[in-house]
C-alpha cells in the first residue's frame, strides 16, 4: 500500500505538529517551515509567523552547510510561496 501525501504545487506537503515538510527526499532540496505563532481569525487558528529553511537533501555534507536558505514570513501562504521560489531556483542549478 503506497502512504498518499498532501499536493501543493506537485510537492507532497506533510506536517506533523507545527512543523511543515515541502519536497520529496528524491529532490535536490526540501523546505522546513515551522510555525512560531498563531492567531485566532473567525474562530479558526492560522498561523502568522512562519521559519522557512531551504535544506539540502545531500546528507555527505555537515547539516550546517545543508540550509541552503532560510527567511520567515507573515503566513503559512506566504511562506509555501517562498519555499516553492526557492526549490524552483536551486533543481535548476
Amino acid at each position: 500500500m503506497t502512504q498518499e501525501f498532501l499536493m501543493y504545487k506537485g510537492r507532497p506537503l506533510v506536517r506533523s505538529g507545527q512543523t511543515l515538510y515541502y519536497g520529496s527526499m528524491g529532490d535536490r532540496c526540501v523546505a522546513h517551515l515551522q510555525i512560531k505563532s498563531q492567531q485566532e481569525q473567525n474562530g479558526i487558528s492560522t498561523a502568522d509567523k512562519v521559519v522557512v529553511q531551504l535544506i539540502s537533501t545531500d546528507e555527505s555534507l555537515p547539516l550546517k552547510d545543508r540550509i541552503l536558505n532560510k527567511a520567515e514570513r507573515g503566513g503559512l501562504y506566504e511562506a509555501l510561496s517562498i519555499a516553492d521560489i526557492w526549490m524552483e531556483r536551486y533543481s535548476k542549478k
